[in-house]
């Protein structure tokens, strides 16, 4: 057996003086020091083995989301310049006479509806600039599609600190274009303008890129979030009804796991979210709330909630994660027959089933909730969803969860906790349950009760 060696640790500050990093020893170096102080450590071990040094180096990462009317109007320069923070800088784009530059990569759906808008846009701000229209669907969101976009990327050229690649689309759309820039050069600043209800309240709000391999989704990807995200609902009201509906899914799952208003909106207005499409009335009545207005800032506060204090999931304990521990399976499974919130709702509706069985909710917020989502015209069961993909679904959760299956349940309409003890029996009740009822039969409502038929 090896003997134990005394060990001898030093903390060290490190601290920039006319361009040049010194370590100078001591855990708080005083701000009175002459130079630059780095939030980063390194703590120096030496024993007669040897000597390690580790490093611990924070990492702040700074990104902007904006709600803004009119994006491509050409008098806006959100587009290009919305993602500057800093005055001074600000100031100086706008006064250069160089011109601007920018590579944008827009979903080839996106491209026959809003390119010549974007054109037009980008010629009236006199804007040296590629467009690439790219296919971008889930079943396509590989390697060889984000090679593709890094290769234009490429020959056209861009400035790695000040000229931000834009990707304007779904949200596989930006899922490919994030790790893209990810790539290129290492970390190259990236846009999102995301066009679907779905990425809208999503994908646009978070770190993650990613796409599919091995028949798995989003199994190669990063964490890097834009440097900003451009929020426009117009964009919504040319994308067709059952995708809206799509995205309603992501919507309901945080007013589920965190805001009893925001279901009770989606349960009284979701009909008229369908049909407005998510576009706000020319002149609302008097003391009336705008339900498209209300219904996205609320989704998106709540989620940024989430995701702010844990961008790189360092916890795994993730709220977020309701709806997610079965749709990936199941939606790899089936594709391209589910959307992705179709799949995250049947995922929900079963867990919904899973927390009643444990005594979590009551029938009436059970038979609330299934309404509801059959209001936003969501599957609530899928025949190819057996309880075999269940238990497979799982078992890879406990792999990649630390070994805990961390299954976030409604305990309630907008509250929710983190579940790792739910034994097979209560999952195979709630299985049959759900099946019984939602398989066959649609919820009927009456007066005084709600049943299912």
């Amino acid at each position: 057996m090896q003997k134990m060696t005394n060990q001898k640790e030093t903390v060290f500050s490190l601290v920039q003086v006319k361009g040049t990093w010194k370590r100078k020893a001591g855990q708080n170096v005083k701000q009175q020091t002459k130079g630059r102080v780095s939030a980063a450590k390194i703590y120096e071990s030496s024993s007669s083995n040897g000597t390690s040094w580790t490093v611990v180096s924070p990492i702040t990462f700074t990104y902007t989301v904006t709600q803004t009317k009119n994006l491509l109007d050409p008098s806006n320069d959100t587009l290009l310049l919305g993602h500057i923070r800093d005055v001074q800088e600000l100031e100086s784009v706008r006064s250069s006479s160089k011109p601007l530059k920018r590579f944008i990569v827009m979903d080839e759906v996106v491209y026959n509806l809003y390119g010549p808008q974007v054109k037009d846009y980008l010629e009236a701000r006199n804007v040296l600039y590629r467009i690439l229209p790219v296919p971008t669907t889930e079943e396509n969101k590989c390697m060889e599609v984000a090679m593709k976009i890094l290769e234009e990327i490429h020959r056209f050229g861009v400035d790695r600190r000040t000229e931000p690649i834009i990707a304007i689309g779904g949200g596989v759309c930006l899922d490919i274009v994030g790790l893209a820039a990810s790539l290129y050069r290492r970390r190259t600043p990236y846009i999102r303008v995301p066009t679907t209800l779905l990425s809208y309240i999503d994908a646009s709000v978070g770190a993650k890129t990613g796409v599919n391999f091995a028949n798995c989704k989003n199994k190669l990807g990063s964490y890097i979030a834009p440097v900003a995200v451009f929020l426009d609902r117009s964009f919504i009201k040319s994308i067709p009804r059952r995708h809206i509906s799509n995205g309603l899914a992501e919507m309901l799952k945080m007013a589920l796991m965190k805001h009893k208003g925001l279901f009770e909106l989606l349960e009284t207005q979701g009909e008229f979210l369908l049909n407005s499409k998510f576009q706000s009335a020319a002149v609302p009545e008097e003391d009336s709330i705008d339900p498209a207005s209300v219904s996205t800032r609320v989704a998106i506060e709540t989620m940024l909630e989430e995701l702010a204090p844990n961008l790189w999931e360092d916890d795994l304990d993730r709220l977020v994660d309701f709806g997610h521990l079965i749709s990936p399976e199941l939606e790899m499974k089936v594709l391209p027959a589910l959307l992705h919130g179709e799949a995250v709702n049947i995922d929900m509706a079963y867990m919904v089933y899973v927390a009643h069985e444990m005594g979590l909710l009551k029938d009436t917020e059970k038979f609330r909730i299934i309404c509801c989502m059959l209001g936003l015209e969501l599957p609530v069961w899928h025949q190819d969803c057996t309880f075999g993909l269940v238990q497979k679904s799982l078992c890879d959760r406990l792999q990649h969860s630390g070994g805990l299956v961390r299954m976030p349940l409604p305990t309630g309409l907008g509250k929710a906790e983190i579940f790792n003890d739910i034994n097979e029996d209560t999952l195979f009740r709630a299985f049959e349950k759900w099946c019984n009822e939602l398989s066959t039969g649609l919820p009927q409502r009456n007066s005084t009760k709600q049943t299912f038929i």
